[in-house]
């Protein structure tokens, strides 16, 4: 609201006079199943669409396999498990109903024994997860890895994508393979996860090139390690990092070997 009405006013005391760009509002967390929680959701629903028809409204209920009873223009879904689970829910969204709201990814993280405090393992399921997601990005809209950040001298959740203390910092697999692989995808036509403990061979073919235009080099971007498990930390903050490498070519064929993991 503006300055002047009740909420605006302690806002623009606190020095931001005018409105936040506010575009989704989730109501609640992980509340879906309480007894109490349509009947409140639709309350607020009805009162931020009259007032704020532009605003996107998130429910907590999951509607990736059975449609909503109640209106949203998103769905929150969130997800700890295990690398073997997390792997496996890289089709999760396959049969989404495209006719519903879409998904919100708002949370999602291996953890416990197959995470340690941020392993290689878990970042290779995560990676397979978010492959599916891109697959699937007509019906889920965003997503978000978390925790983000912590404070190595107060744990409260492990693992974590980011670890600090007061002067230095470090990325887990996770992170990486966000920042330095993922997001280098966006312009690129291939990510592919081994989940598997043996290499694999592939081979790329390349057809209509004209013979005319400069052929450029191609490379590959690895994020692996010796051991599954390994994992980065203050001491070792670059064990497991993203490797480039130049690709072979056979012609107008690409030869590329993937590690296991």
């Amino acid at each position: 609201g503006s300055p002047r009405s009740k909420w605006g006013s302690i806002r623009a005391a606190l020095g931001h006079p005018k409105p936040f760009d506010l575009r989704y509002v989730a109501v609640g967390n992980e509340d879906c199943g309480h007894v109490n929680y349509r009947g409140n959701y639709l309350k607020f629903h009805d009162a931020i669409r009259f007032s704020y028809p532009d605003i996107k409204i998130i429910s907590n209920c999951d509607a990736s396999s059975s449609p909503l009873n109640h209106p949203a223009d998103l769905f929150d879904f969130h997800i700890y498990t295990d690398s073997n689970d997390m792997f496996s829910k890289s089709t999760k969204f396959d049969l989404t109903p495209r006719s519903g709201p879409k998904a919100f990814v708002s949370e999602y993280a291996v953890w416990r024994t197959d995470a340690a405090n941020g392993s290689l393992l878990a970042a290779v399921a995560e990676a397979a997860f978010l492959i599916g997601l891109e697959k699937n990005s007509d019906i889920v809209d965003m997503v978000c890895y978390a925790p983000l950040f912590s404070n190595i001298n107060d744990r409260n959740w492990i693992p974590d994508a980011i670890v600090f203390d007061s002067y230095q910092l470090y990325g887990t697999p996770t992170f990486l393979f966000g920042v330095d692989v993922f997001s280098l995808a966006l312009d690129s036509l291939r990510v592919i996860v081994n989940f598997g403990t043996t290499n694999e061979s592939l081979i790329i073919y390349i057809n209509g090139l004209n013979s005319n235009v400069q052929q450029y080099d191609f490379t590959s971007t690895m994020l692996t390690s010796t051991n599954i498990m390994d994992e980065n930390s203050f001491l070792e903050p670059e064990k497991v990092i993203p490797q480039t490498s130049s690709l072979k070519k056979n012609g107008t064929d690409i030869n590329v070997i993937l590690s296991p993991y």
